[in-house]
C-alpha cells in the first residue's frame, strides 16, 4: 500500500503594509498618507515583518519529506484542495472563516503571528508550535473541534457555506425586500436584511444584534444548530415584523427575494464572494453537513501565561 506524503498549505492574506503599497504605488506616498492621519508607516511596517517571521517559522516547521505551498486569500476559490492536506492559516481569526467553506474535511490549523494584535479564537497555535503539532494532526493525534457551519442553496442549485454567518439582503445596505417562512409562518418583510449565523458567528455580528433586539440565543460552536436573526424589520401595510428571529436545530429557513436588482447572500463578511439573490429566487438555509475541522492546542497557546486569563474565550 503506497502512503501519500500530507502536504502543508499555507493560507494567508495581504498585510496592512502591502495593502498600502497596492493603493499608494510608493513607501513614500504610503508614508504621506499615513502622516496626514496621524500615523507612522514604521509602525505598520513592524508588524509586517513580525508577520514575515512568524510566517518563516511557521514554513520552517514543515517535515523535511512534506510538500508544501502558499495560497494567498484571494486566490482561494481558484485552489484545488487535496484529501490529504493539512491546512495552516496564519493570521487573524477571520481567515480561518474565510478558508473554510473552501474546504472538505481538511484539518486547520490556525497560527497566530500578532498576538497582541490577534483575539485568538480561532488561531490559537504559535509559529513555534509547529514543529509538533503538524505531525501530531498528521498522525490523528491531535483534537479537532467540529465546528458547525451553516449553508445557503438556492433553487437553482447554487450553493454558499459559511462558518461565520451568511447575509441576506441587498447589497448597497438599503432596504430589503423579502418573503420570509419559518415554523410553518410566512411572513414578508422589508428589513436591513437578515443573517443566520453559527455558533461559532453568535460571538461576533448576531451578539451585537441580540443584545439590540433582546432575542437571546445560546449557541456552542460545535452544535450542530444555527440562530437567524432579522435587522430592523419595518412594519407597512405589505410587511409584518412578528418573524424576527429563531434557533435552526435540523429545520430550515426559507426565503423567497422579492428585490429587483441588488439582492445578495454573502458569508463571513466577504461581499465580492456571493450568491444573487434577485427576484424571485428562493433559498433554503440551514446547518450544513459540512463542519470545520479546527486544531485544538491541547496545551499549547500563543499567549503569555500572564495574558491567557485576561483573553479566555
Amino acid at each position: 500500500m503506497t502512503t501519500i506524503t500530507p502536504r502543508a498549505v499555507f493560507v494567508t492574506r495581504e498585510s496592512d503594509y502591502e495593502a498600502l503599497l497596492s493603493r499608494h504605488a510608493t513607501r513614500d506616498q504610503a508614508r504621506f498618507f499615513l502622516e496626514m492621519r496621524g500615523q507612522k508607516l514604521e509602525d505598520v511596517e513592524a508588524r509586517h515583518q513580525r508577520f514575515l517571521s512568524a510566517l518563516s517559522e511557521a514554513r520552517a516547521a514543515v517535515p523535511a519529506q512534506w510538500r508544501h505551498t502558499l495560497v494567498p486569500r484571494a486566490e482561494l476559490d481558484r485552489f484545488l484542495f487535496a484529501d490529504g492536506d493539512i491546512i495552516i492559516a496564519v493570521g487573524q481569526d477571520g481567515l480561518v472563516a474565510n478558508t473554510a467553506k473552501y474546504l472538505k474535511g481538511q484539518p486547520v490549523i490556525g497560527v497566530n503571528p500578532l498576538p497582541d494584535i490577534y483575539d485568538g479564537v480561532l488561531v490559537r497555535f504559535a509559529a513555534r508550535d509547529l514543529k509538533d503539532a503538524l505531525p501530531a494532526v498528521a498522525a490523528g493525534r491531535l483534537p479537532l473541534e467540529h465546528r458547525a457551519m451553516v449553508e445557503a442553496t438556492l433553487d437553482s442549485g447554487e450553493r454558499l457555506l459559511a462558518l461565520n454567518e451568511l447575509f441576506l439582503g441587498h447589497k448597497s445596505h438599503q432596504s430589503a425586500r423579502y418573503a420570509l417562512t419559518s415554523g410553518g409562518k410566512e411572513e414578508r418583510q422589508s428589513s436591513s436584511g437578515l443573517i443566520v449565523a453559527s455558533g461559532t458567528g453568535s460571538t461576533g455580528w448576531a451578539r451585537s444584534i441580540m443584545e439590540a433586539t433582546g432575542l437571546k440565543m445560546a449557541l456552542a460552536p460545535e452544535e450542530r444548530a444555527a440562530v437567524w436573526l432579522v435587522r430592523e424589520p419595518f412594519p407597512s401595510r405589505a410587511t409584518g415584523t412578528d418573524l424576527r428571529g429563531g434557533k435552526l436545530a435540523g429545520d430550515e429557513l426559507t426565503v423567497r427575494s422579492e428585490m429587483n436588482e441588488g439582492g445578495v447572500i454573502f458569508a463571513d463578511g466577504i461581499e465580492r464572494d456571493f450568491l444573487a439573490f434577485d427576484w424571485g429566487k428562493r433559498a433554503r438555509i440551514g446547518v450544513s453537513a459540512q463542519v470545520l475541522e479546527l486544531a485544538k492546542p491541547d496545551g499549547h497557546s500563543v499567549l503569555p501565561a500572564k495574558e491567557k486569563k485576561k483573553h479566555r474565550v
